[in-house]
């Protein structure tokens, strides 16, 4: 999944917690090995590898994440789309990262090929269908809260109630530490790496956050990363990080891209169109201004004002 899992039990039997957070750490490998495009044998490989050319039969959890990105895609007219697994290896976000930047012709070219309309789901065979040849999806912005909730029901199977599990920017809290609630902080888009500019108290619900900073770099003055908006091709830049405190990590994971690359004021038109509930969102938009939800209001505690800066 190319990020760090972690995984914190609040409890007293030490055996049983060990037990448990390694069989976390062995459901968030079997799913990456299920749905990374790093793996010419994953399912994810395999569709898009027959882009254009036949169906690919694939497991009920592929196939169910696929469908879910799909109906996000369709409930936010494209704004989150998976096919923009066509622009991989043109920005380079990942171990390929150089500074460089692509052709604005390349990038055009592979826009042509980002479309969720042209993902053909058989629901009856579990195939999904790439029409055009050339395309290319990633999960890697939805199977790390897919992954997360598979985890969180792990947990709950082995009888624990109090822990969280994080994996990269998506996290679900369960539960209290001890008497007290586990306190989550949001991160400073431009401060160190380990300064928040808020913390929240949160119990049994996901805390998602999507930033610029994680994978990207500033040239001449602007600021390029991996979250591409999916109209232009380009990095996304109305906001800085978008946070969210949703029921669960699949649905944070997900609309948390969308939140980022539409800004604050058009994302609060959505959530009321889209009548999204217990759902709350914070916003370090462009300009280093904080915007967010009224339930968000009541609970976030501002330690600072979010540093300034490229």
């Amino acid at each position: 999944m190319g990020t760090v899992v972690n995984v914190w039990i609040w409890g007293e039997d030490g055996v049983a917690a060990q037990k448990s957070a390694d069989a976390v750490f062995a459901e968030m490998k079997r799913l990456d090995k299920e749905m990374t495009t790093w793996d010419p044998a994953s399912e994810v490989s395999q569709i898009n590898t027959a882009a254009g050319e036949k169906p690919v039969a694939v497991s009920a959890e592929t196939y169910a994440v696929i469908e879910r990105a799909v109906d996000v895609s369709k409930r936010t007219n494209g704004i989150f789309d998976i096919s923009v697994g066509a622009f991989k290896g043109l920005w380079k976000f990942d171990e390929d990262m150089d500074g460089t930047l692509p052709d604005p012709e390349d990038v055009k070219k592979r826009l042509a090929l980002v479309s969720w309309k042209d993902i053909l789901l058989d629901a009856k065979k579990h195939t999904v269908f790439l029409r055009k040849k050339g395309m290319s999806i990633t999960l890697g912005g939805i199977a790390k809260g897919y992954a997360v909730d598979k985890c969180v029901a792990i947990l709950r199977g082995e009888g624990l109630h109090d822990f969280m599990v994080q994996a990269g920017g998506d996290m679900y809290i369960a539960g209290k530490k001890g008497t007290a609630p586990w306190v989550v902080g949001i991160r400073d888009p431009r401060g160190e790496r380990d300064a928040s500019f808020a913390v929240a108290p949160v119990e049994d619900h996901s805390f998602s956050t999507s930033g610029d900073y994680e994978r990207g770099f500033v040239k001449d003055g602007v600021r390029y990363h991996h979250i591409l908006d999916t109209r232009t091709g380009q990095p996304a830049h109305a906001s800085r990080s978008v946070t969210i405190r949703a029921k669960d990590a699949f649905t944070a994971d997900a609309w948390s891209k969308v939140m980022f690359i539409l800004g604050w004021k058009d994302s609060l038109e959505l959530i009321k169109k889209q009548k999204l509930t217990d759902f709350e969102v914070v916003w370090v938009d462009d300009k280093n201004e904080l915007h967010m939800t009224d339930g968000m209001q009541t609970v976030l505690h501002i330690l600072k004002q979010p540093t300034p800066g490229l």
